[in-house]
């Protein structure tokens, strides 16, 4: 069965960094797609950004040159650097995996940046 474990999420300031993890298993991790998502309160879920098997990746609009996705196949985790926080970018985190017509997702990690 696959598992997707965040963590890294918190209270940061606005201009702050934090570094998202998240962890897979019970899957062939490299072969994956993976992707960050967020959901703020009253809003939808939104991509954030994601990266494929080929390490490609693609960003929201909204994050491009703060955010920056990466992925180590040795530990089966992928990362989410957030630099130049804004109150913007508060939500809770979401990490996907995604493969064909399967996708799996984690349980979300807060963060909350205060302005």
């Amino acid at each position: 069965q696959v598992q997707l474990v965040e963590s890294g999420g918190g209270l940061v300031q606005a201009g702050g960094s934090l570094r998202l993890s998240c962890a897979a298993s019970g899957t062939i991790f490299s072969i994956y797609t993976m992707a960050w998502y967020r959901q703020a309160p009253g809003k939808q879920r939104e991509l954030v950004a994601a990266i494929t098997s080929e390490r490609t990746t693609n960003y929201a609009d909204s994050v491009k040159g703060r955010f920056t996705i990466s992925r180590d196949g040795a530990k089966n985790t992928v990362y989410l650097q957030m630099n130049s926080l804004k109150s913007e970018d508060t939500a809770v985190y979401y990490c996907k995996g995604s493969i064909g017509q399967y996708n799996y997702w984690g349980q979300g990690t807060q963060v909350t940046v205060s302005s």
